[in-house]
């Protein structure tokens, strides 16, 4: 058994964002399951992300806008969004303290492609 708090990780980072991978499992055909948990300050990271993976997040706290293939997207406590692999995307805005579940599948081999920025502090 695991268990956790997601309010447990601290205050928000000045800058960026702060992951911390809660989970990971290989799943089928070498696939892998990854379950993090992210805080973000409020001056999100200028990057586009552009990963091999599909996402799901979901707001927990706070509120944000993302840019998802060119389109703009407003973020409440509660709403979530998938985002299938190879989709541009990118953070606008985000309040202090905004956190995050996101749930990563990858393939075998997969990985992620910023433009514009450093992913240095992403697992």
């Amino acid at each position: 058994m695991l268990r956790g708090n997601l309010y447990d990780d601290g205050e928000a980072p000045e800058i960026g964002e702060s992951h911390v991978t809660l989970w990971r499992r290989g799943v089928a055909a070498g696939a892998q399951l990854r379950l993090e948990h992210i805080v973000s300050s409020a001056a999100p990271p200028v990057m586009t992300m552009d990963q091999d993976d599909d996402e799901w997040v979901a707001l927990l706290v706070g509120t944000a806008v993302l840019e998802v293939a060119g389109e703009r997207i407003e973020l409440a406590p509660g709403d979530w969004l998938l985002l299938p692999a190879r989709t541009p995307h990118r953070v606008i805005a985000t309040t202090s303290g905004a956190r995050w579940l996101a749930v990563h599948v990858a393939d075998p081999g997969g990985s992620a492609r910023v433009h514009g920025g450093d992913v240095s502090s992403a697992p």
